[in-house]
């Protein structure tokens, strides 16, 4: 029941154009809201999107921090999607493979 679920989800976000557009416009894949989570979540606003940035955790909020500073970035899209779903279930475990 849960698969249905997801992937039920995975359209819904995907017709709400989630993970696209770039800039101001960005809209993060996942949302605080969509997590169940007894951790610590946090919403900032950034200065060089101009836009609301949802972090699900300390660790990645703190990578936001430094990507902000840095002169070199010049877009930060959190929650990114890799889509497609498909392709991306077919490489992941290749990809782990390689990391050992």
């Amino acid at each position: 029941m849960s698969k249905r679920k997801r992937a039920s989800n995975v359209e819904k976000w995907i017709q709400e154009g989630r993970g696209t557009e770039i800039g101001t416009d960005y809209k993060p894949w996942l949302k605080i809201q969509d997590i169940s989570s007894k951790g610590r979540s946090t919403r900032l606003k950034g200065i060089k999107t101009n836009r609301q940035h949802e972090f699900l955790s300390d660790l990645v909020r703190n990578y936001f921090y430094i990507t902000e500073c840095s002169d070199l970035v010049i877009d930060i899209r959190e929650q990114f999607p890799l889509l497609p779903l498909e392709e991306t279930i077919v490489l992941s475990p290749k990809i782990f493979s390689a990391c050992k």
